[in-house]
């Protein structure tokens, strides 16, 4: 059967074009995705930084050691100590470095550092000279010499001098002794010969490549690595499960279309199972070729991909681009099992087919759909249902998770492809009913085409299904998802104003003093900072804290508190999430952020939505930068001369003083930016499949238009009228396959709204109208274009 599936696709070449280009342009995406997750998981960690000229480094150890009875178990620290003095009167040809977060005002965020560790990276001096008085700087950014410029530290604002201009990463360089009055801590002590001795207990001697542990960029490296490897795997799922979809979509029309032609090989001879091989074969001829071309592709595609995600801050850019040879070997495996898969429905129907069927001839189809198909058409609809139901009473928080929707938004989109023929009739009619007042027979022409052939408008309609629908889900749900994470942070938020720093540094001392001075008005800050607890008694966990003054946190923060009360968190007490695990008055053995012991005794559980997992007083926080000051009215105070008196308060420290609605609509934007990039990707991934797709399915149909358009042309019409009647029901398809996603968008984006009302309240169902205008834009011009192109090409 292998030579009658040669002969067929030799002579059938329009029919099997989309699925051949789908298929290449899958497995391609998967060998570059494949190409990418090996460069992002096996590319070495990124080489030191700003230690790379210096051969020794004597660091503070960094992380809290904890032993349990399988072991040490060890994390970063949140906070980190400074060497000893001691220790730093040991080494005085080391060059002592303290690093800090600063500032320049209207800037971007820099690190404050003493000049003589400008030779650590090093940092050559491209202009003018070092700095030689208390106000004198050198800058890598955002200043010229002779500049003034003001520094935001954590000490506060201070206008220095700009004497010099250096290369390499954002820094302000400070005289030595400028910079221990700003940081006193020592971060590390450079050397160029090995120290000689043993070095106290709590630090570490980094050489070679573990230099880059004392690199700020860690933490941040790792986190773009992961971002990394998530992107790429939503993205290589989408990609199998499109291409599945395309070609099980293709093939079940051309099936339908050639149901004489199988009926004639019965006729003949053939028995139902060399048919289903047949059509099995055909499949796999596509996938040889189609994989042969597509694999080799992926490396090739890699490097642009990957060069864009990068550009989007989607993935780290010190990965270091190799070729792999098992990502093109898979995909090109990946590409015939998917081909395999998708014809199966399509070729067990093939083998149904009656020899007497040869003798048939009808344009309207007298059944659209087989049992089976309805069975599993219904039971996917039933358990994309169920799987919402149960989110929305078991789990509501899951459902704010945007990759816990996709799933579900998955099996609705192939429920419908299924259930499409049997509704594709009445959804017809409906959408064309505003044709009925045009004049002339063109109306009645368009509709009777697209209702002849449920089978054909519903493999039309399918792709635009795929396009449209996911597009008005994935973005709609992250919108939503946003709103509800916006509404969360927001809801126990008391305070009239809050007060946020532009950058790394935090609101300095002089800052704060400041704004409690304004009269009417209580100021309170937070600080995020970390705990560790030991769960199960052998892995150790950093869990996140918000060290907040306990008199004032009840007056500006209304968390949910499901047991115990707030008021009585003190320096000996804690606040913990439900998650922890512990009952109130357990007795909680912490490691506090610089790594020492304390036991807090439990006195607040916190429910859901609450805007830290943790509360502790400013006791157990030692280093960390005050992020947030909440500032509540008092009885009888203006709103809007407090918040005019908190403006000039905070006038040159580089902050912003937002009121309670205006921070949370901030921090929803803030967030849904990010999530958009990463769906925009996706849907990317999914309009080039379903372009193919439309296209390809268009042309199939209109090799079995030709004597129906003949037709027309005897009956009278011109050859304007016919384009202009293949035209309008290309447009009809795509408008009943708008339709269909909008069903498939309205039901998922309801039973998202029924989880995140729970924790969220009512939350506004969120259509983003331009991406999805666009998207059914383009799919109506390309069908324009592919219903046109065949009469064109005839004259």
């Amino acid at each position: 059967m292998l030579s009658v599936a040669w002969s067929t696709l030799r002579t059938r070449l329009v029919s099997f074009l989309g699925t051949f280009l789908a298929l290449a342009l899958g497995t391609a995406l998967i060998a570059a995705m494949g190409q990418l997750l090996a460069v992002t998981v096996d590319s070495p960690d990124r080489g030191p930084q700003r230690y790379a000229a210096a051969p020794f480094v004597i660091v503070p150890d960094g992380r809290v050691h904890v032993r349990t009875w399988r072991g040490e178990q060890s994390l970063p620290l949140v906070e980190k100590a400074g060497l000893d003095a001691e220790l730093v009167a040991r080494f005085p040809g080391a060059v002592v470095d303290r690093a800090f977060p600063a500032r320049l005002a209207g800037g971007p965020d820099v690190t404050g550092r003493p000049w003589a560790a400008r030779r650590t990276a090093p940092q050559r001096l491209l202009e003018g000279r070092a700095p030689r008085s208390q106000r004198e700087i050198a800058v890598s950014t955002g200043a010229r010499v002779g500049d003034t410029a003001t520094v935001l530290t954590r000490a506060g604002a201070g206008s220095y001098t700009v004497v010099g201009v250096t290369d390499g990463p954002p820094t302000v360089f400070f005289t030595d002794r400028r910079a221990a009055a700003l940081s006193p801590r020592v971060d590390a002590l450079a050397l160029w010969n090995a120290p000689g001795g043993a070095l106290p207990p709590g630090t570490r001697l980094l050489t070679g490549q573990d230099r880059a542990l004392a690199d700020p960029s860690r933490e941040d490296d790792a986190r773009a690595r992961d971002n990394a490897v998530t992107i790429v795997g939503i993205a290589a799922g989408f990609a199998v499960f499109i291409a599945v979809f395309v070609v099980s979509s293709t093939f079940a029309f051309a099936v339908a279309q050639r149901r004489r032609e199988f009926a004639l090989l019965r006729t003949l001879g053939a028995t139902r199972r060399q048919v289903r091989l047949m059509v099995y074969g055909e499949a796999l001829l596509v996938a040889v070729a189609a994989s042969a071309l597509g694999a080799p592709a992926g490396p090739v595609l890699a490097g642009p991909i990957l060069d864009r995600l990068v550009a989007l801050g989607m993935a780290p850019s010190w990965l270091v681009p190799r070729t792999y040879t098992w990502p093109s070997v898979t995909a090109f495996c990946v590409g015939a099992v998917v081909a395999l898969a998708g014809v199966a429905v399509a070729a067990a129907r093939a083998g149904r087919v009656h020899p007497a069927e040869a003798m048939r001839e009808a344009v309207v189809e007298p059944g659209v759909m087989t049992w089976g198909r309805r069975i599993f058409g219904v039971g996917l609809l039933g358990a994309a249902l169920a799987s919402m139901v149960v989110t929305a009473v078991r789990d509501p928080l899951s459902a704010a998770n945007d990759k816990s929707f996709m799933p579900v938004v998955m099996l609705l989109v192939t429920a419908a492809g299924l259930l499409a023929p049997a509704v594709v009739r009445p959804v017809t009619r409906l959408v064309a009913a505003p044709l009925g007042r045009l004049r002339g027979a063109g109306a009645t022409v368009v509709t009777a085409s697209a209702t002849a052939s449920a089978r054909r408008t519903a493999a039309t309609a399918a792709p635009v299904l795929v396009a449209v629908g996911l597009a008005t889900a994935l973005l709609g749900a992250a919108a939503m998802n946003d709103a509800a994470k916006a509404a969360m942070r927001a809801a126990p938020v008391r305070a009239d104003y809050l007060v946020l720093p532009e950058g790394a540094a935090g609101l300095d001392d002089r800052l704060l003093g400041r704004l409690r001075d304004v009269p009417g008005v209580e100021v309170v800050a937070a600080a995020p900072t970390g705990v560790y607890t030991l769960e199960g008694a052998t892995a150790l966990i950093r869990r996140p804290a918000e060290a907040m003054d306990p008199a004032g946190l009840v007056n500006v923060l209304d968390p949910p508190v499901t047991a115990g009360s707030l008021t009585a968190l003190n320096d000996r007490t804690i606040a913990v999430s439900e998650t922890w695990e512990l009952a109130l008055g357990d007795t909680a053995k912490l490691w506090r952020a610089d790594g020492s012991q304390v036991s807090l005794k439990v006195v607040a559980l916190l429910g859901a939505g609450s805007p830290a997992d943790s509360y502790v007083t400013p006791a157990h926080a030692f280093s960390a930068p005050v992020t947030t000051a909440y500032v509540r009215l008092r009885p009888g105070t203006s709103p809007d001369a407090a918040g005019a008196a908190l403006r000039h308060a905070a006038a040159g420290h580089d902050v912003r003083v937002l009121t309670r609605d205006a921070w949370a609509r901030s921090t929803g934007d803030r967030h849904g930016s990010a999530s958009r990039l990463g769906l925009l990707v996706v849907l990317g991934i999914i309009l080039a499949y379903t372009a193919i797709a439309l296209v390809n399915t268009l042309l199939m149909a209109a090799s079995d238009r030709t004597a129906e358009r003949a037709a027309l042309r005897l009956l009278g019409a011109t050859r304007g009228q016919v384009l202009r009647y293949a035209m309008g029901e290309s447009l009809l398809v795509v408008a009943v396959g708008v339709v269909l996603a909008a069903a498939v968008a309205a039901v998922g984006l309801a039973g998202l709204w029924g989880s995140l009302v729970q924790i969220a309240g009512p939350v506004a169902v969120s259509v983003p109208w331009p991406e999805v205008g666009a998207v059914a834009a383009g799919c109506a011009v390309m069908a324009a274009l592919a219903a046109a192109a065949p009469l064109l090409r005839r004259g």
